[in-house]
């Protein structure tokens, strides 16, 4: 999954909320004005050229437009304050965009599939296109790949999974453009069945995308942990806390691009509780300020005594 982008930088890069919903704010707006007018030109030219592949790309970039409100929507939603009934806050609006984007490309593209497969059970109905369509496809292919890689820039400077979602729907749009530009040729060369296959090709494509991103949102939902390596780091953090002796029962959940982490310390069992208290605050304030942890809860164990945490099942007898 194209989420992994967020991990090729080995440190992690602060942004405040605010920060991070205006970039969103910023770059989806620009995504929303590409896309309102590549929708309206490719929809127009579709349909005076007879070409289905680029109508279907017209709507795919309609899908687009909806998915850039759906972004808008969650990124104010997402950075609001924690409150009585969210008591860590409303991050998981960025998972919840991210499945909504998911199921949006795969409805999308399910949609493109079954309109392809009707043309081609009647191939004698495929008519020729007017040239004008490829030079359409062209120009979309052109906007949408330069709008990908600002989208995917903008995600990875702030870390943003619902903006990476939204980057790379910006790229299956690109991908769909050059399936669209080829099948258009192979019409004008000739072959008029190769437009709707074209809009077939399209079509999984799109699906595809969307049951990855939708299945890997779904996943986050149900406190998914994170990656083994971003566990190591926190935990090694943890035991490079002074008057930490071990550290044990490490947990991890996603909350939208931050994570809420359980684990228990262990300390010299002759401290007063007190002391062990302050070591764990100590601990938890160091993750915080290391890593993209929104909190840490903490539990104390003497170290070198029974844990009686992990005591052993009484023997059934």
């Amino acid at each position: 999954m194209k989420f992994s982008e967020l991990e090729d930088d080995t440190e992690h890069t602060e942004h405040t909320p605010q920060q991070r919903a205006a970039a969103a704010s910023r770059s989806t707006w620009v995504s929303v004005g590409v896309n309102v007018l590549l929708t309206s030109v490719q929809i127009v030219v579709g349909v005076l050229a007879k070409s289905q592949g680029l109508i279907a790309d017209g709507i795919h970039s309609l899908s687009d437009l909806v998915a850039d409100f759906v972004v808008l929507f969650a990124n104010h939603h997402a950075q609001k304050d924690a409150d009585e009934g969210h008591p860590y806050g409303h991050h998981r609006f960025e998972t919840a965009a991210s499945l909504v984007l998911g199921l949006l490309l795969l409805g999308v593209g399910v949609g493109m599939v079954w309109s392809a497969v009707v043309k081609l059970e009647n191939p004698e109905t495929v008519p020729q296109v007017h040239v004008i369509a490829l030079w359409v496809a062209g120009g979309a292919l052109l906007g949408k790949e330069l709008l990908f890689r600002y989208m995917l820039a903008v995600a990875k400077r702030v870390k943003s999974s619902m903006l990476v979602a939204n980057a790379w729907h910006a790229r299956s749009d690109a991908a769909s453009s050059l399936v669209v530009g080829v099948g258009i040729a192979g019409n004008l060369a000739g072959y008029p069945i190769l437009d709707p296959i074209a809009a077939l090709i399209v079509g999984f494509m799109v699906a595809k995308m969307g049951w990855g991103f939708g299945w890997d949102a779904l996943h986050d939902l149900m406190d998914r942990s994170v990656d083994e390596q971003e566990v190591q780091a926190i935990r090694q953090t943890l035991l490079d806390t002074p008057g930490v002796s071990g550290v044990h029962d490490v947990r991890t959940r996603k909350m939208g691009d931050m994570i809420v982490v359980d684990a228990h310390l262990e300390v010299n069992a002759a401290l007063t509780v007190e002391a062990g208290h302050d070591i764990a605050v100590a601990a938890r304030q160091r993750v915080l300020q290391r890593h993209r942890v929104l909190n840490l809860m903490t539990h104390v164990d003497p170290w070198r005594l029974p844990d009686l945490d992990h005591a052993a099942p009484p023997v059934a007898r």
